[in-house]
C-alpha cells in the first residue's frame, strides 16, 4: 500500500490494528492445546467467551466482518472466509495475519478524506445497532482486540491454578 499524504491517516488506523495483533500474539504464542480449548468460564451465556479458542475464533471471525462492513459501505467485493475453531494456536496466528492482509487489502483505495462521515445515512449500520464512519469502525476493530486480549490474559492466570 501506498503512504502518499493523501492516506496517513488510513496508515496510522492499520499501524495500530497491527500493533495490537501482535500484541495478542505474543499473549497467545505459548498456550498448549489443552489451554486453548479448556472451557474456563462455563456460567457466560456468551458462546464467544467459554475458552481461549472460541475467544480467538470470535476475533478473527469479527475482524473480517468488521473489514466486510467497510468493503460493503465501499462497494468492494466482500469473500472473507467463515468462522472457524482452530485446534492450535499456530492456526490462529495465521488467521490474525490472514485478516490484517485483508484488511490492509480493504483500504487500498481508501483515502484520509474517506474515513469520517458525518452524514448518519451514508455510515455503516452494524448487527449490533451502531452506525460508524470508517475511522470509528477502526477503531472499534483496535479496542474490540485490546478488550479480548485482556480477557484472554486473566483466563491464562485462572488456567496456571486449575
Amino acid at each position: 500500500m501506498s503512504s502518499s499524504k493523501k492516506q496517513r491517516a488510513v496508515q496510522a488506523l492499520l499501524s495500530e490494528y497491527r500493533n495490537v495483533v501482535v500484541a495478542l500474539n505474543h499473549t497467545i504464542d505459548n498456550v498448549s492445546y489443552a489451554n486453548l480449548t479448556t472451557v474456563v468460564d462455563s456460567a457466560t451465556a456468551d458462546e464467544n467467551c467459554q475458552s481461549i479458542q472460541t475467544i480467538l475464533t470470535h476475533i478473527v471471525s469479527s475482524g473480517y466482518a468488521y473489514a466486510g462492513y467497510i468493503r460493503k459501505n465501499k462497494k468492494m467485493a466482500d469473500d472473507r472466509p467463515g468462522k472457524v475453531n482452530r485446534m492450535s494456536v499456530a492456526e490462529y496466528l495465521q488467521d490474525l495475519e490472514n485478516l490484517l492482509q485483508y484488511t490492509e487489502l480493504t483500504f487500498e483505495n481508501i483515502e484520509d478524506d474517506e474515513l469520517e462521515e458525518f452524514d448518519e445515512t451514508r455510515k455503516i449500520k452494524t448487527s449490533w445497532g451502531q452506525a460508524y464512519d470508517i475511522e470509528q469502525m477502526m477503531e472499534h476493530a483496535v479496542v474490540h482486540v485490546l478488550r479480548h486480549r485482556r480477557q484472554i490474559e486473566k483466563f491464562k492466570k485462572k488456567l496456571e491454578v486449575l
